[in-house]
């Protein structure tokens, strides 16, 4: 079985990219799980705070990425570019440096995203290669899913309403896990 860790960008409950990744978790293949990870409880990256210890919550999330065999980064655009929160979750699964190789090196990694816009999330997922590369993860970039006019697709509680917006996810993920099989 294939265990890909999830996380969303977003903290907002009913956000659409956290119901784009909760209709991820449904529309896995056969042979492989993605398990919901959550950025909620990562505090402000602060030095300071990294010298007294990692926190429980960025540990926590560090061996839930270690354990899997792949992420997917599910992220909004905020501003043309990756949302502050979503960046400081990985900044802190960075630390420290010497755990960079455990935590992501050649891990293979999607990038996936919707937005109320007509560009979806097409300028974040770019902004994360050269965080990815620099990581060493291993970025699929077999497949690409931007979803536009999240509005239109998604229901008052954020949930994934849109047959062919599920059927293009489904396909992603079909050939993300068969990326991750034969890595």
């Amino acid at each position: 079985m294939i265990t890909i860790l999830g996380l969303s960008g977003s903290l907002r409950r009913h956000s659409f990219n956290r119901g784009l990744l909760r209709a991820a978790a449904e529309a896995m293949p056969e042979g492989a799980r993605l398990e919901l990870g959550s950025i909620a409880d990562i505090p402000l990256y602060d030095g300071d705070v990294e010298a007294q210890g990692i926190p429980a919550a960025v540990a926590a999330l560090k061996e839930r990425a270690a354990a899997a065999e792949a992420l997917l980064l599910v992220t909004p655009e905020y501003n043309n570019g990756i949302p502050g929160v979503f960046k400081n979750a990985i900044d802190w699964m960075s630390r420290p440096a010497d755990d960079i190789p455990r935590i992501f090196g050649a891990k293979p990694v999607g990038v996936i995203g919707t937005s109320p816009g007509r560009f979806g999330t097409l300028l974040s997922q770019t902004a994360w290669l050269p965080v990815l590369r620099t990581l060493g993860a291993n970025h699929w970039s077999g497949g690409r899913l931007v979803v536009t006019g999240a509005g239109g697709l998604f229901d008052q509680a954020g949930n994934l309403t849109d047959a062919a917006t599920r059927a293009r996810l489904r396909t992603y993920l079909a050939d993300f896990v068969e990326h991750i099989a034969g890595a």
